[in-house]
């Protein structure tokens, strides 16, 4: 039920260019649908580095309608992961500038190593973050520091990213260099337990929770709760409760 997407382009860093948003695009499609898929994990393959950003090497070469089309290319694809039904979780196990923290910011749950930098640089050439970065920064760290890190175009460490609430956690590196990615998979593990349909309602009732009152809040949920009630895994939870045993959900 755990699924990895792991980035792969070593020689540009995982910068971001059109091919990569396609892939990544197509990747994230085919999961939507699929009920086997319970959480995702986005990794990089290369060692020290999560995703460096857009590759500026190939904007240079665009005309200025197509950078554009790219940026919005870049927003579209990440808002599909942010909108992924199922818990997903960032590994960053490297460095994560512009878009590539921007990628992450789109995933539920964050997980660094302590050696990890990262941070929203886009100023520093005279634009600002495109794909995300200025609202859900300020979502996940407040207002005020995200202003900060997007002014000053900062980049912090692994340390300092749990200590600012950019991370829920961090961990020592390891020698294989993937120890977020060891601890991600560790929070994927605790998921995997849970009622499937559950996972996917209480996300859709995070989620659009926090962009309204708090009024209007507790009718989403409201509303999410009653799709739990009639399904085949409420009972079988129950069953299994009343029977001292782990429940076998299948997604129904």
């Amino acid at each position: 039920g755990i699924v990895v997407l792991g980035l792969n382009r070593s020689h540009a860093k995982n910068a971001l260019n059109k091919n990569l948003l396609k892939m990544m695009s197509k990747a994230v499609d085919a999961l939507k649908s699929d009920k086997k898929v319970r959480t995702v994990i986005f990794r990089s393959e290369v060692p020290g580095i999560f995703c460096a950003g857009a590759d500026l090497k190939e904007r240079a070469k665009m005309h200025s309608s197509e950078v554009s089309s790219f940026v919005s290319k870049a927003r579209a694809t990440i808002n599909e992961m942010a909108n992924l039904p199922v818990p997903t979780i960032a590994a960053i196990d490297g460095t994560a500038l512009g878009g590539g923290l921007e990628l992450a910011l789109a995933c539920d749950i964050r997980v660094a190593a302590s050696s990890a930098k990262m941070g929203l640089v886009e100023t520093k050439l005279a634009i600002i973050p495109g794909a995300g970065g200025t609202q859900r920064l300020p979502r996940t760290i407040g207002v005020s520091l995200a202003k900060e890190l997007i002014f000053s175009a900062r980049v912090v460490d692994g340390e300092e990213a749990k200590a600012i609430g950019l991370i829920s956690h961090v961990v020592e590196q390891n020698e294989a260099g993937d120890a977020a990615y060891r601890r991600a998979l560790a929070l994927a593990r605790e998921f995997l337990p849970q009622g499937p349909l559950a996972m996917r309602v209480a996300k859709l009732a995070i989620n659009q929770g926090m962009e309204v009152d708090l009024v209007t809040g507790l009718a989403i949920e409201e509303a999410c709760y009653a799709q739990t009630i009639p399904t085949k895994d409420r009972i079988e939870g129950l069953l299994a409760f009343k029977e001292k045993r782990p429940p076998r959900y299948k997604g129904e």
